[in-house]
């Protein structure tokens, strides 16, 4: 794969994990994506294309939002792991189920274990934590820790992503690649204003011209997304962080305040400050 492609990946879950023919669930779906490392034994992971029996000595990986299921009928042990991607790469990029595990993976696992303890999931039904209070309780706890675990926990994880990333393929059902490629750009620019003419300058059009072609990829305005994709990132930074919702607002270009309560509202159905209250609420039950 060639280009750049941002990443924040942060910890939920992480444990080792013992199946004694336990680890039967259809129909999983989730908006994040999941590693799991094989020691002992076997089980199958039904995919989108097929099945899959996985083993000791692979790295897998389930990217979020991809619908599944687990089959295993014997005694099998493996560590799991939890990852949720601030920035959507799994919306830009395909990646391999499986890479193969080398005994540096495995000391990077490990070692991923021993300095978050108690990331363990109560229960192995994901109708317990595939949720959004559990998802959003799980991403602030995770910028809770300290520093220096905090550092070594991103370094580990992108060192686990990269054996699946060196692999990774450009989607293509945009059909235009111009739509595309103004994507990537967006998404790397919430925090500056975006003008239309700026994105249509990019792609040697008029501005007529580009918002009737993004409307057919999209089914919405290059301002509609634009706004959409601000204020998903103002939502996810009013949950993990402790920034003023100003500071939030003023981050993402957004000059004046009462259009950024308005179209907060306007996308979430809650006040900026609402929403924040709520979340912290879920987060405590």
């Amino acid at each position: 794969m060639e280009g750049k492609e941002n990443l924040n990946l942060i910890l939920l879950n992480a444990a080792r994990k013992v199946h004694r023919a336990d680890w039967n669930w259809k129909g999983v779906n989730s908006p994040f994506a999941r590693m799991y490392m094989v020691e002992s034994g076997e089980a199958t992971v039904v995919m989108p294309d097929g099945r899959h029996v996985i083993r000791p000595g692979k790295l897998y990986l389930i990217p979020s939002f991809v619908t599944h299921g687990y089959e295993n009928d014997s005694l099998f042990t493996l560590y799991y792991i939890h990852v949720y991607e601030e920035y959507n790469v799994f919306d830009r990029l395909s990646f391999p189920f499986e890479v193969d595990a080398s005994d540096l993976d495995t000391l990077l696992v490990r070692r991923l274990l021993a300095i978050n303890p108690g990331r363990e999931l109560a229960r192995s039904d994901p109708d317990s934590y595939d949720n959004m209070p559990t998802l959003m309780h799980h991403i602030a706890r995770s910028r809770k820790i300290a520093f220096h675990p905090s550092v070594e926990t991103r370094g580990i994880l992108l060192q686990l992503f990269a054996r699946f990333l060196e692999r990774a393929t450009v989607k293509r059902y945009i059909a235009d690649g111009r739509i595309d490629q103004l994507l990537q750009f967006i998404s790397e620019n919430l925090h500056r204003n975006i003008p239309i003419n700026e994105l249509a300058n990019r792609c040697y059009l008029s501005n007529d011209h580009l918002i009737r072609l993004f409307k057919k990829e999209m089914h919405c305005t290059p301002v509609q997304y634009i706004n959409r994709k601000k204020i998903d990132h103002a939502r996810l930074q009013l949950i993990i962080s402790d920034r003023s919702i100003k500071d939030i607002a003023y981050g993402l270009a957004f000059e004046n305040i009462v259009y950024f309560y308005r179209l907060f509202k306007q996308f979430v159905g809650l006040s900026p400050s609402r929403y924040r209250d709520s979340m912290a609420a879920d987060s405590q039950t």
